[in-house]
């Protein structure tokens, strides 16, 4: 499982021409299922979630996380990072778990999230085609995989 993690300052998905979810100070959570991933790999990536410490401090050092500082999150599948670059020039997405896997861990990661966070998460559509827009705060962009737990 692997995500890409901004913290924002806004940030929004549009389907279909029409808001479909927001928020304001926080972090937009792009998330890829690769097959094979398990419930324990959603344990760990929504408590890292939670509690990584990217947002500023009163002395504007990176030292609260989303938790302390009382942010939203949106999160939102992404299949595409799953892609592997290895040959050629066209992703392969072979690594990329199915709907029958994909969709339950999705699910499930932002049920974690809620409850460690104790508010709700914004999300996107499965498989729907979004419009994805947000403003970077800092920038800060971390990328966090499952499999290599670093």
């Amino acid at each position: 499982m692997r995500l890409v993690i901004q913290r924002v300052s806004e940030a929004s998905v549009t389907i279909g021409g029409e808001l479909f979810s927001s928020i304001g100070t926080g972090l937009m959570v792009l998330v890829g299922i690769a097959e094979g991933d398990t419930p324990a790999d959603v344990e760990w990536l929504a408590a890292k979630t939670a509690s990584m410490r990217i947002f500023p401090d009163e002395n504007g050092v990176m030292n609260r996380s989303v938790l302390d500082v009382g942010g939203d999150v949106l999160a939102v599948s992404q299949f595409t990072l799953m892609a592997s670059t290895k040959k050629g020039n066209r992703p392969s997405y072979i690594h990329a778990a199915g709907h029958e896997l994909a969709v339950p861990m999705y699910e499930l990661y932002c049920q974690k999230l809620s409850r460690l966070l104790d508010r709700e998460v914004k999300t996107g559509i499965f498989g729907a085609d979004m419009k994805v827009s947000l403003v970077n705060d800092g920038p800060v962009t971390i990328v966090i995989d499952s499999r290599l737990k670093e």
